[in-house]
Parts: C-alpha cells; sequence; structure tokens
C-alpha cells in the first residue's frame, strides 16, 4: 500500500481534526486564571461562569468554591427581582458553607459565610434575620480567631455592630421577647472595627466610608465627613463601590444640610 497518496493524507487529516489536541484542553487551574481575571476587570456574569465551569474539574477545592460565593453574592446588585436576588444569594450561601466544611480552619471560608449571610439579611422574614444576624457574628468571629489580619472580617464585624446598635429600642424589645434576643452591640465597636481593617487595609472604598457612616450615628459630624471623603477619593475596585460611594453622597448630604 502506498502511503503517499493523497487519500491516504486526507484521510491522516481528518483523523487528525477529530482528535482534539490535548494541549488545547482547559484545566481547572486555566479556568480559574481566566475567571479571576474576568473578576478582576468586574464581568461578574462572565467570571461564574468559567468558575463553574473549573467547579466540574475541581469540585472539592474550598478556593475556588468561594469565588463561585462571591459571583453569586456580587451578582445580586444587577437583580431587581427580589426573589430572584434572594435565590442568587442562598446559592452564595450554600458554595460559603459547602468551602467551610471541607475546609473548617480556612478564614475566608467562614468569611464568605459570614459575606452571604449579610447580604441576605434585608431580604429575609423577621425570624430568619435575627437567626441570620447571630450567624454573621459567628462566623465572622470565627474568621478573626484564623486569621486576625483579615482586613473584611474586621469589617463585618464593624457592620454587625452597627447594624444591631441602631436597631430601634421597640424592634428590640420585640425581638428579645419573641426571638431571644440579640447580642451586645455599639457605634463604638463599630467604629473600632472599622479603624482596625482601615489599619490592615486603608486602600478599600468600603472601610472609610462604613466609618464615616457609623461616626454620623454617634454625632461625630467632622470625623464622619472626612471618612466619607477619603472613600469617595479611591478608585472603584470592587462591584459595590459605587452604591457604597452613593451611601456615603446621602449621608454627606445629611451632614452639610
Amino acid at each position: 500500500m502506498k502511503t503517499n497518496s493523497p487519500i491516504f493524507f486526507f484521510l491522516f487529516s481528518l483523523l487528525l481534526l477529530a482528535v482534539p489536541p490535548i494541549s488545547r484542553a482547559q484545566t481547572a487551574d486555566d479556568l480559574i486564571a481566566e475567571g479571576d481575571a474576568l473578576d478582576a476587570a468586574m464581568k461578574t456574569s462572565d467570571a461564574l461562569k468559567v468558575y463553574l465551569e473549573a467547579e466540574k474539574l475541581t469540585p472539592e477545592d474550598p478556593e475556588l468554591l468561594i469565588k463561585i460565593a462571591t459571583q453569586y453574592g456580587e451578582s445580586m446588585v444587577d437583580i431587581s427581582d427580589e426573589d430572584q436576588r434572594r435565590a442568587a444569594g442562598q446559592n452564595a450561601l450554600t458554595y460559603s458553607q459547602r468551602a467551610a466544611k471541607i475546609a473548617p480552619n480556612l478564614a475566608d471560608a467562614h468569611l464568605a459565610v459570614a459575606i452571604c449571610y449579610g447580604r441576605l439579611l434585608d431580604l429575609m422574614p423577621a425570624k430568619e434575620k435575627v437567626a441570620y444576624s447571630r450567624e454573621v457574628k459567628t462566623s465572622t468571629e470565627r474568621a478573626l480567631e484564623l486569621d486576625p489580619s483579615s482586613d473584611y472580617a474586621w469589617h463585618m464585624l464593624g457592620r454587625w455592630h452597627r447594624a444591631v446598635a441602631t436597631t430601634s429600642p421597640i424592634l428590640k424589645g420585640i425581638v428579645t421577647i419573641v426571638y431571644g434576643g440579640l447580642p451586645e452591640a455599639s457605634n463604638e465597636e463599630a467604629a473600632a472595627a472599622f479603624e482596625k481593617a482601615i489599619q490592615i487595609n486603608p486602600n478599600r472604598v468600603s472601610h472609610h466610608i462604613e466609618l464615616g457612616i457609623t461616626y454620623a450615628e454617634m454625632g461625630r459630624e467632622e470625623d464622619a465627613r472626612n471618612a466619607i471623603k477619603r472613600g469617595l477619593a479611591l478608585p472603584n475596585k470592587e462591584r459595590d463601590d459605587p452604591d457604597t460611594k452613593a451611601r456615603g453622597r446621602e449621608i454627606l448630604k445629611d451632614i452639610e444640610k
């Protein structure tokens, strides 16, 4: 048989086309790197799709599960329908809980759980709000036990303290009678936590804005003004930054009336 005939080369070429080269196959690491690049560009939906593809190849990777939880959580910003927003938040919570179960000593996994519970708080009925609020505090404190240098864990602790501290006395009374109450909290503790977060990472918009909002609650208007302006001067790096800055501007308007 002559192997240099046109028919032989034609059949051989078809065979090569039928078998994809190994080098073309994307590994989990390739997909995660692609997702990271999309995340850095704030392309949340695209990043989520790529991370979900990576999950098929490495379903027990806690760092990847945290990334997926983050994208589901950040996608809530773009969803107007409350039920769909809640569903995205629940997906985020499920992935974060999987990460914490696989890696119970990974601070970021517990932090992700706290963040997801926090994102869902305003979408839940009263009883679940109380339970979710407790979970935010518990998971945040666990994250800080594992990594005291986590700036966003300090941020979450600050958010929790302020949210509970600014709950109306009447509502607190109802919560205590019906649901057993909430742990003690104060704006002073909130401010201290935000200040710690800024000490660790001064380049995060939300730390400064939330500290300013807390100062405003405490009647420290000049400190509030300065903190918010520092946050507004920083570039947007996270999906929530535009909304965070908008809230900061509203507080500034109230202060400067």
